[in-house]
C-alpha cells in the first residue's frame, strides 16, 4: 500500500484553503496523492453504473412493471456522485458512496414480488430516515462505540477477505462447481482457461509487483495497463460477453463489460426515475407487519454493512484511534443515512459507503478531496456511461484482491491466545465471505462474543448496548421463521 510518510512539523502546515479544509497536509498526504486515490476509487467502483441496472431492471414488481436499464444507470451515477461529494464536504474522509449490492439484490428478488417498484423504493426511504434518526440522536454512535476493538479489527479483516472473494468471483478465478461438494473451484474445471481470467491474473501480478516496489500510482497503473491490454485483446480476438442478448453463454467471454471503445462516448442521461417513490404504499398494500419486517431487514443490512465498512476503511487509512473511532464519526453516519434516503428517492436503491474505497486508500488517499474527485467522476459518468463500461470487471477485480490482502494485515493487532476473543473474531472474519454479507459476519461475531464472554465469567465487560444489538441479530437471523409465525408469508 502507498503509505504517506510520517508528517513533519513543516509538512503539516496547510498550503492553501483546500489543504486547510480537507486537512491534507495534517494527515501526511498531498494533493496529487488525493487526486490519484480518487481516480482509482472511481475506476474500481465504475462497474456499479452497469451492475446496478442489471440487478434492478431484472426485478418484476407485483404489477408486472420493471425499471428501464438506461434510466437506472443514469440515476445510479447521479446518486453516487451527489452522495460522495456531500460526504467529502461534510465528513472529509476518502470514502465513496454508491448503490449497495446487498440491498438492491434484496429489492429485486424478494421485495418487488410483493409491492410495486415505487413502493419498494419508499421502504428504502423509510429505512434511510430511521438511520438518520439513529445517527442524529447519537444512538448509532453509541452502538458503534460499544463494539470491542477486537471485533472492530475482525470486521476490517473480514471485509478484506470479503472484497478479495468478490474479486476472485468477478474475475472467474473462483467459480461455482454446481456440486454439493466442493461448491466452488478454480476457474473452469480447475484451470485458468479464459483470457479474461488470465488478464485478471496478469493485472494482479503487475499491480502487486508495483506495490512491492512502492511505485506511486501502483494500483492505477495496474488498472490502466490491464484495461488497455484487454481492449487490444478484444479488438484482435473479438472474445465478446459471457452472456449474450439471446440468452446464450460464452464461457470464455468477459463477465460484465466488454473492453471495447464505444461508438458513442457521450449521451444525455434520462433522470425520469427521480422522485418515483411511495412511502406509505407498501404499508397499505401488504399490511403494517409485513412492511415493517421488510424495513427491518433492509435497516439491519444497511446499518451494519455501513458500520463494518466504515470501521475497516478508517483503520486501513490510519484514521481510526485505538477504539476504532474516526474523525467526524456522527456526521459520517448521518450522511450515510441520507444516502439511503437519496437512493430510494431516485430509485437507485440505498446508497452506502463502498468497500472499494479501499483501493483509493491503498493508493494513499486520506482526505475528502479524494472522494470529491470520485464523486465528480460519477457525475461525469452520467454523460459518459458508454466510456465507463470499458473497464472489464476482471481488471477491477485485481484491485479488490490486492486491497483485501492489505486489509488482512490488521489481524496482527488482535491477541488470539484468548479463546473467548479468538472464536468471535474467527466467526466475524469467515462468515462475511462465506455468506456474501458483511452484516451476517458482524452478527455472528456479536452473538458469539456475548455468549462466550458472558458464560466464561466476563459478562461485566460487555456493554448493555452490545447485548441489545446481539439480541437484534438473533431476530435478524431468525426473521424467516418469525415472518411465517406472524403470517407475513
Amino acid at each position: 500500500m502507498s503509505t504517506p510518510a510520517s508528517p513533519t512539523a513543516e509538512s503539516t502546515q496547510p498550503r492553501n484553503r483546500i489543504d486547510r479544509f480537507f486537512e491534507i497536509s495534517a494527515r501526511g498526504s498531498n494533493t496529487s496523492r488525493e487526486v490519484r486515490g480518487g481516480v482509482v476509487t472511481f475506476v474500481a467502483m465504475a462497474y456499479i453504473v452497469v451492475l446496478n441496472p442489471i440487478i434492478l431492471s431484472g426485478g418484476v414488481d407485483v404489477d408486472g412493471n420493471t425499471l428501464e436499464f438506461t434510466q437506472v444507470a443514469a440515476v445510479t451515477a447521479l446518486t453516487a456522485g451527489a452522495m460522495t461529494i456531500l460526504f467529502s464536504l461534510i465528513a472529509r474522509l476518502p470514502f465513496a458512496f454508491a448503490a449497495g449490492l446487498g440491498i438492491n439484490s434484496f429489492l429485486a428478488v424478494s421485495v418487488v414480488g410483493q409491492v410495486t417498484w415505487p413502493e419498494a423504493m419508499g421502504l428504502v426511504v423509510v429505512n434511510g430516515l430511521l438511520i438518520v434518526l439513529l445517527a442524529a440522536t447519537g444512538l448509532r454512535t453509541l452502538i458503534f462505540n460499544a463494539v470491542p476493538i477486537e471485533l472492530k479489527t475482525a470486521i476490517t479483516v473480514g471485509i478484506g477477505l470479503f472484497i478479495a472473494f468478490i474479486g476472485f468471483v468477478d474475475a472467474g478465478f473462483v467459480t461455482s462447481t454446481g456440486l454439493a461438494s466442493p461448491p466452488v473451484g478454480l476457474g473452469i474445471d480447475g484451470s485458468v482457461a479464459t483470457i479474461p481470467t488470465l488478464m485478471f491474473v496478469v493485472t494482479l501480478l503487475l499491480a502487486g509487483v508495483l506495490l512491492a516496489l512502492k511505485i506511486r500510482g501502483a494500483l492505477l497503473i495496474g488498472l490502466a495497463t490491464g484495461t488497455i491490454l484487454s481492449v487490444i485483446i478484444e479488438a484482435i480476438w473479438n472474445i465478446g460477453p459471457k452472456f449474450g442478448d439471446d440468452g446464450s453463454i460464452n464461457t470464455g467471454g468477459w463477465g460484465l463489460t466488454v473492453p471495447e471503445l464505444p461508438a458513442q462516448l457521450v449521451s444525455l442521461p434520462d433522470l425520469s426515475l427521480v422522485g418515483q417513490f411511495d412511502i406509505i404504499g407498501a404499508f397499505t398494500r401488504i399490511g403494517g407487519i409485513a412492511a415493517t419486517m421488510l424495513v427491518f431487514t433492509i435497516l439491519f443490512t444497511n446499518f451494519f454493512d455501513a458500520m463494518g465498512t466504515f470501521t475497516g476503511l478508517s483503520r486501513e487509512a490510519g484514521l481510526a484511534n485505538e477504539r476504532g473511532d474516526f474523525p467526524r464519526l456522527r456526521a459520517a453516519l448521518i450522511v450515510e443515512g441520507v444516502g439511503a434516503v437519496a437512493g430510494g428517492a431516485t430509485s437507485a436503491s440505498s446508497n452506502t459507503v463502498f468497500i472499494e474505497s479501499g483501493t483509493g486508500i491503498g493508493e494513499g488517499a486520506r482526505t475528502g478531496l479524494a472522494s470529491l474527485i470520485t464523486g465528480a467522476l460519477f457525475l461525469l459518468a452520467m454523460f459518459l456511461t458508454p466510456l465507463t463500461a470499458i473497464v472489464p470487471s476482471e481488471i477491477a477485480a485485481a484491485a479488490l484482491v490486492l486491497v483485501g490482502a492489505m486489509m488482512m494485515g490488521q489481524i496482527r493487532h488482535v491477541d488470539l491466545t484468548e479463546l473467548t476473543v479468538m472464536i468471535p473474531v474467527f466467526l466475524t472474519i469467515t462468515v462475511m465471505p462465506f455468506t456474501y454479507s458483511i452484516a451476517n459476519g458482524i452478527g455472528a461475531g456479536f452473538i458469539s462474543w456475548v455468549v462466550l464472554r458472558s458464560l466464561s465469567g466476563k459478562a461485566k465487560g460487555i456493554s448493555a448496548l452490545l447485548w441489545v444489538v446481539a439480541a437484534g441479530f438473533v431476530i435478524y437471523f431468525a426473521r424467516g421463521p418469525i415472518e411465517q409465525w406472524l403470517g407475513v408469508i
